[in-house]
């Protein structure tokens, strides 16, 4: 396999089920698929990329989740803050 991608997702992509690998295939998008199809890539050098595409992704959607979370956490204690100040006047 080429040194396209990182070897820890090529050792998964030689872990992966038929049915899991069919499945990681469906949601490649963009140029990927287009390599794939004209061989440039093998199935398993575009399955190792896809597979480090959707972590990269997972990580920044955890990341912008987190900051969503800490946003309406402090909307929470300020509204609670506020709504005290206003009892006790």
């Amino acid at each position: 396999m080429a040194k396209i991608s990182k070897p820890e997702y090529e050792e998964k992509v030689r872990s992966l089920s038929k049915e899991d690998a069919e499945r990681l295939l469906s949601r490649m998008s963009g140029k990927l698929p287009k390599r794939l199809h004209k061989e440039k890539l093998t199935r398993e050098e575009a399955l190792a990329i896809q597979l480090e595409v959707e972590d990269e992704q997972l990580q920044e959607w955890r990341k912008n989740m987190q900051e969503i979370n800490t946003n309406i956490e402090a909307k929470g204690d300020r509204r609670k803050t506020d709504s005290k100040d206003k009892k006790e006047k």
